[in-house]
């Protein structure tokens, strides 16, 4: 997916790349030119894993060889933009130091060329958070629909009101803002919302994830339920989008991804997390998927992706491609070498109000429940493990 491969800034103002929104009239937006990042090819570095913006840098356990200096050289091509806004962590609250716990923002969107770069929403809000041992790592899933207090936006023109999260970023990113200023609304937003600051930001095109995941021979999936999908069309045996699919007629018959576990392709593995109607617990279900997505990719990487020369070029290149990260101003090569001690088997999957909807059903909007906002506090306070102890429900169970 093409982005524009521009270096952050503090006043970032141009969209990375064209997108859409389910329900606004959808802009004509040119996309940019595509961005590529670049690190060594020698296997030495084959034992950590990429999950910053959902591939943070993260070694497995052993040592990262090699200087900063060497890692500084490999990750200069990362492309970068203003994403934290005010969400950011400020000099009071540790600023750029990563000997503390470190919370990282996650926001997925699906971009494609013809959608312009105003029109997207984040339908995917993660938080990462490492505590200060930087031993572990926990993924905690924002239901998209949960109501929150958007707070004013001057650099878009959005006044400030109540929306769900999905559309904090969409407001961000009017009149221009384009990527950049949604993630600043969002992560703005949800540090209102539970507390934390965020030391650093990804947005990930996924549509970007299906070159990750081909280049690694596609990741083991199991799939707990048989589902139909809401978004593709099998055409002449072919997986299309819907969309494209009816200029070739309409009776196409939708994919079906049946239960069992096997070796999935990248449009499959897409396809199958972004579902969530047939889902059990819609949208949590789909939640689940997507952070089962994201360990399925960092393991995979780490036991076979990185070990190839070749492959990891490949490998390289196509999540150079899949997402834009801001790390409020410390070098990447800090992030990487002060993570190296977190693996792949150290992500945690977390889910609130315990992975079922809370709310009211007739505005589709969701509140935190108490459970939910104090896993938001434990985070705040680097106090997970002891709250994940007493309230093992947040986990989410392994199937």
């Amino acid at each position: 997916m093409p982005v524009q491969n521009r270096r952050r800034s503090p006043s970032s103002d141009s969209p990375t790349a064209p997108t859409r929104s389910a329900s606004i009239p959808r802009q004509r937006g040119k996309p940019g030119k595509a961005s590529q990042r670049s690190r060594p090819k020698d296997p030495f570095w084959a034992r950590f894993v990429v999950i910053m913006g959902a591939l943070l840098l993260m070694a497995s356990g052993g040592t990262i060889a090699g200087s900063k200096a060497l890692i500084s050289h490999a990750t200069s091509s990362i492309e970068q933009d203003n994403l934290l806004g005010e969400g950011g962590k400020t000099v009071e609250e540790g600023g750029k130091d990563l000997k503390g716990p470190i919370n990282i923002l996650l926001l997925g969107v699906d971009a494609r060329e013809r959608w312009a770069a105003d029109d997207v929403r984040s339908d995917t809000i993660v938080i990462l958070h490492i505590p200060a041992t930087h031993d572990q790592a926990y993924l905690l899933s924002i239901p998209r629909d949960t109501e929150v207090r958007v707070p004013p936006f001057p650099k878009s023109r959005y006044p400030g009101g109540t929306a769900k999260a999905t559309e904090a970023f969409f407001h961000g990113a009017q009149n221009g803002r384009g990527w950049a200023g949604g993630a600043q609304l969002m992560s703005d937003t949800l540090k209102r919302m539970t507390g934390i600051s965020f030391d650093a930001a990804a947005i990930i095109n996924f549509g970007g994830f299906k070159k990750i995941i081909d280049e690694l021979g596609g990741i083991p999936v199991c799939v707990d339920e048989q589902v139909t999908s809401f978004h593709m069309k099998m055409v002449n045996g072919k997986p299309m989008w819907n969309a494209d699919a009816k200029k070739l007629g309409s009776n196409w018959p939708a994919v079906v991804h049946k239960k069992g576990c096997r070796t999935m392709k990248g449009w499959e593995a897409l396809d199958y997390s972004r579902q969530r109607y047939g889902v059990t617990g819609s949208d949590y279900g789909r939640q689940q998927n997507q952070q089962k997505l994201i360990k399925g990719i960092a393991k995979k990487a780490m036991s076979e992706g990185m070990t190839n020369p070749v492959k990891l070029n490949g490998l390289l290149k196509a999540a150079g491609k899949a997402f834009v990260v801001d790390t409020n101003g410390v070098p990447i090569e800090d992030f990487i070498y002060t993570l190296r001690g977190v693996a792949a088997n150290d992500l945690v999957l977390l889910r609130t109000n315990g992975g079922e909807f809370n709310g009211n059903a007739d505005n589709s909007r969701e509140l935190l429940d108490e459970t939910s906002r104090a896993m938001f506090r434990a985070v705040k306070k680097d106090s997970l493990a002891e709250f994940i102890a007493e309230n093992p429900s947040v986990v989410v169970p392994s199937k």
